[in-house]
């Protein structure tokens, strides 16, 4: 139900397993009333009664398709079979009434074996779902005369794979398994959601994975190393161990080393990061920054609250206020404090 309700409402997925993760039942149930023809005027948020709907409109689809489209999970090289994994039953119902099937399979895909396979069936949905085994695992090898499509093709796709493969440090991503472990933990796909990524593929992974395939230099994807904390969350959900934090450093440098030949005069990060580093190299220097603070108040507004900055630190206020800074400092008042509470010459000699 909710891969069709993702595409009905002609929108992107926002988590690779759950696609309409950001819709609630009574969007869903709107997205079926508008989209789907036929749909019961009636029709109720209810999960069972919107499962029966998206049932019913789904298998017309499959009955009367000619030409179905499916992905693969994993194919193996000993034989030549593919596999799909999934939840739902109609990843199978697309595998197996349409005469003709055409396969899009990703090149890292392939297992060499049957024994490899054994291994990721287990993998897979206890990562992803935390079930012991799949519901629904479609297994088919080429064409079987009288049963399910005729005419099956299988695309190899490699789509910049082979210079992720290239990249020493980044190539490991290309062991996901497609998950979505990394996603369910990150704090930052949390509080943003998929669509923020602006990538096919979100959270952690899509930060490294979608700069690795389409370059770093792409303009979708030179923010996406920067979209993590670095908190590690990931790498310790994940089932086949990317070290998604150090290839997120990885491509950070590769970032700052593609712009920085191309640069003729400091960006505002450049200068804001040259201001920090004298900053915070000394007590000294950072106690006359913490001097100029109180200055800051005179941005805000009476509500004591920063509505707008300029330039780059604009990006903070777009969507939030900032509160104004103290009139007074954390050292000037810890100085404060203890100067008075210091004992006098008196005090000391009557001691």
């Amino acid at each position: 139900m909710p891969s069709s309700s993702s595409s009905l409402d002609h929108d992107k997925p926002s988590h690779i397993l759950v696609p309409a993760i950001h819709k609630n039942r009574t969007e869903i149930r709107d997205i079926f009333l508008r989209e789907m023809p036929g749909a019961d005027p009636a029709l109720t948020d209810d999960p069972p009664v919107l499962a029966m709907a998206a049932r019913e409109h789904l298998r017309r689809k499959f009955l009367t398709a000619k030409v179905a489209v499916s992905g693969a999970n994993f194919a193996l090289a000993d034989s030549g079979t593919l596999a799909v994994v999934e939840s739902e039953g109609n990843g199978r119902m697309c595998l197996t009434l349409p005469e003709t099937l055409i396969t899009v399979m990703g090149i890292e895909k392939l297992l060499p074996t049957w024994q490899d396979l054994e291994v990721f069936m287990q993998l897979l949905p206890r990562s992803s779902t935390g079930e012991r085994m799949n519901p629904y695992t479609s297994l088919w090898t080429g064409v079987t005369e009288g049963d399910g499509p005729q005419n099956v093709h299988l695309v190899l796709l490699d789509n910049g794979r082979s210079a992720a493969l290239a990249d020493e440090m980044g190539r490991s991503a290309l062991h996901c398994i497609r998950c979505s472990a990394c996603m369910n933990v990150c704090p930052v796909y949390e509080r943003t959601g998929g669509h923020a990524y602006g990538s096919t593929y979100p959270g952690p992974i899509g930060a490294i994975l979608s700069p690795l395939l389409t370059g770093i230099q792409a303009e979708e994807n030179s923010s996406l190393p920067y979209a993590s904390s670095l908190c590690g969350a990931c790498y310790d959900a994940c089932p086949v161990k990317i070290n998604i934090p150090d290839i997120l450093v990885h491509l950070r440098s590769v970032d700052v080393d593609s712009k920085r030949g191309t640069k003729k005069i400091p960006s505002q990060m450049d200068v804001g990061m040259k201001a920090a580093s004298w900053a915070l190299s000394s007590g000294r220097n950072l106690g006359l920054v913490e001097k100029g603070l109180p200055l800051g108040r005179l941005a805000a507004g009476r509500d004591k609250k920063i509505k707008k900055l300029p330039g780059i630190a604009g990006g903070w206020t777009q969507s939030r206020d900032i509160p104004a800074p103290p009139a007074q400092s954390f050292r000037d008042w810890w100085a404060k404090e203890h100067k008075s509470a210091a004992p006098s010459r008196d005090d000391k000699e009557s001691q």
